[in-house]
C-alpha cells in the first residue's frame, strides 16, 4: 500500500512541476474568476463577494471544492488552503475559519472595508498514517472578501457651545455648532485611518455645561453639517470623561466645568477620552547624549493656552545609538513621556522614529527646538552659527562664537561687546534671536546694555531654569 502512495508522489511531483507557475502576491489579480479551475481530477469554483460583516457563523465558505481522489479510495483527501504566503486549514466543502480569514486581510491589506482580491490555491495531501504526500495542486483561483470596520472619514471637527463667538458691535459672531474654523479640526497623524484610528483635538472652553458633538469632514465639505455620519455620546448631556460614540441617533456630550481639554477619539472602536490640560512650566530632554541618562536639558513653556515649549538642546551620539530623543513632562517619569507618536507634524531635522522616539536628522549640535502640545508638530532647527551681532559692529555681520560641550555653553573671547546694545542670533539671522537680563535671556527680548569682552551663553537650561549669559 505504501508502494502505491509513493508512486502517486512520483506522478505528482511530475504534475506540480509543470503547474507550479511564479505569482507576484503583492499585487493580487483583481479580475475576476468565476469559472471553475482544475484542482488534480476534482476542481475548485470560486465564490462572490464575501462580506465579512455578514457572516454570523465561525465558518466562511471560501471556494466550492470537488476534491481530488486518490489511487486508494480508503485514503479521503485532507485540504489546506494557500493565501500568499500563509496557509490555513479548509474543510472539503470549502469553509475555512472565518477568524483565519480576517486576520490574513487585516495583516496583508489593513482594516479599510474595501473589497480585497486575494490569490489562492488549494493542496490536498493524503496520508496512511505514517506517510504524507501531496496529492494535488489547485490553480490559481480568487478569493474575494470585504474586512469588517467601521466607517471611519478622513477627518473631523469638533462643534459646540465652547466655539460660540458673541456679536460685539456690528460684529455677527460666530456659531460654533454650523460653522467650523481649523481650530476645531482634530489633529491625525499621516497614517491611513484604518492603521491610525486615533484623532485629538485639544481646546479652551471658558464656561460650565458647554455641550459638543463630532462632525465628519466628508459633511463639512459637502456643506451639509448634520447629514449621516455625525457621531456623539449615546446619552443626552453625558459629561463622562470617557465613553463610547455612535452614529445612529447621537447626542450631545457636555463639558461640565470651564477649562482647558484634550478629546482623544479611536474610531475603530468608537470611543473617546476627555482630560484637563495641565501644561507644567518645563518639559525634559532625556536621550542619547549621555545614554538615556540624563534629563537636566529642558524647553520652557512659552505660551501656557496651547501648550507651547521652546528653547535648546544638545544632542549627540557617543554610544552610536541614533540621534534619538524624548521629552518627560517629570523627571524620571516615563509614563507620561512625550515621544513621536504625541505628533503629527515633524519640521526642519526633527523626524518621528519606529520605537517611538523622535530623530534628528543633521547629525550632532545644539538645537533649537519649538514643540506645540496642542497642535502635535515639533520642529529642530539645527544651530550652524551662534552670532553676537550689535552696535560694536555696526549690526553688520555676526561674531561667531564656538560650543564648549563640556560646559554646555558657546563662548566668545575678545569680543568686544559694548553698552550701546548687542543680540544673539542662530545662523546669521532674525527668526531666532535671544536678547533681555543677562540672566534670563528670551526669545526676541530687547537688546543687550553690557560692555565686555568674554561672552558665554547658557542655552540649554541645564543648570538653571532661564537662559543666561556671562559677559566679562
Amino acid at each position: 500500500m505504501i508502494k502505491k502512495i509513493l508512486l502517486g508522489m512520483t506522478l505528482l511531483m511530475s504534475m506540480v512541476s509543470c503547474t507550479e507557475d511564479y505569482t507576484d502576491w503583492a499585487n493580487p489579480q483583481t479580475n475576476p474568476q468565476e469559472e471553475a479551475v482544475a484542482f488534480g481530477n476534482g476542481s475548485v469554483t470560486p465564490v462572490d463577494v464575501i462580506n465579512l460583516a455578514d457572516v454570523t457563523e465561525d465558518k466562511v465558505q471560501v471556494a466550492s471544492i470537488v476534491a481530488p481522489t486518490s489511487s486508494n479510495a480508503a485514503y479521503a483527501p485532507i485540504i489546506k488552503i494557500n493565501l500568499g504566503d500563509k496557509t490555513f486549514d479548509i474543510d472539503n466543502d470549502g469553509k475555512m475559519a472565518t477568524a483565519d480569514l480576517a486576520t490574513y486581510i487585516s495583516e496583508k491589506y489593513g482594516k479599510r472595508p474595501v473589497e480585497r482580491d486575494i490569490n489562492a490555491t488549494l493542496d490536498a495531501w493524503v496520508s496512511n498514517g505514517s506517510t504524507t504526500v501531496k496529492l494535488a495542486t489547485s490553480e490559481a483561483f480568487q478569493v474575494k472578501a470585504i474586512p469588517v470596520a467601521p466607517v471611519i472619514d478622513e477627518g473631523y471637527y469638533l462643534v459646540g457651545d465652547m466655539f460660540n463667538v458673541e456679536a460685539v458691535g456690528d460684529a455677527a459672531g460666530v456659531d460654533g455648532w454650523n460653522t467650523v474654523s481649523a481650530k476645531q479640526a482634530f489633529k491625525h497623524s499621516d497614517k491611513d485611518v484604518y492603521d491610525d484610528p486615533v484623532f485629538t483635538i485639544t481646546f479652551e472652553t471658558t464656561k460650565a455645561n458647554q455641550y459638543w458633538k463630532i462632525i465628519p469632514k466628508k459633511n463639512v465639505d459637502a456643506g451639509n453639517f448634520w447629514a449621516a455620519g455625525v457621531v456623539g455620546p449615546k446619552v443626552d448631556g453625558d459629561d463622562s470623561m470617557t465613553g463610547l460614540l455612535t452614529s445612529d441617533d447621537p447626542k450631545t456630550g457636555k463639558i461640565a466645568k470651564a477649562g482647558k481639554y484634550k478629546l482623544t477619539i479611536n474610531m475603530m472602536d468608537y470611543s473617546y477620552t476627555l482630560e484637563e490640560v495641565n501644561y507644567d512650566p518645563f518639559i525634559y530632554f532625556i536621550g542619547s547624549t549621555d545614554g538615556w541618562k540624563s534629563n537636566d536639558q529642558k524647553l520652557a513653556l512659552v505660551d501656557d493656552a496651547k501648550g507651547v515649549y521652546t528653547g535648546y538642546v544638545y544632542l549627540a551620539d557617543p554610544n552610536a545609538a541614533g540621534f534619538e530623543f524624548k521629552f518627560q513632562r517629570a523627571q524620571g517619569n516615563w509614563n507620561t513621556a512625550i515621544g513621536a507618536g504625541t505628533f503629527v507634524s515633524f519640521g526642519g531635522a526633527a523626524i518621528g522614529v519606529d520605537n517611538g522616539n523622535i530623530g534628528v536628522n543633521a547629525g550632532e549640535g545644539v538645537y533649537y527646538m519649538d514643540v506645540n502640545l496642542s497642535e502635535g508638530t515639533i520642529t529642530a532647527t539645527k544651530v550652524e552659527t551662534m552670532g553676537i551681532i550689535g552696535g560694536f559692529n555696526n549690526w553688520a555681520g555676526d561674531a561667531v562664537m564656538t560650543w564648549n560641550a563640556e560646559e554646555y555653553c558657546y563662548e566668545a573671547t575678545n569680543v568686544g561687546v559694548t553698552a550701546d546694545g548687542w543680540k544673539f542670533r542662530v545662523n546669521g539671522d532674525w527668526p531666532i534671536n535671544l536678547g533681555g537680563s543677562l540672566n534670563n535671556l528670551t526669545a526676541g527680548g530687547d537688546n543687550i546694555a553690557v560692555a565686555g569682552n568674554t561672552v558665554k551663553l547658557y542655552p540649554t537650561r541645564k543648570t538653571k531654569d532661564n537662559i543666561y549669559c556671562t559677559v566679562e
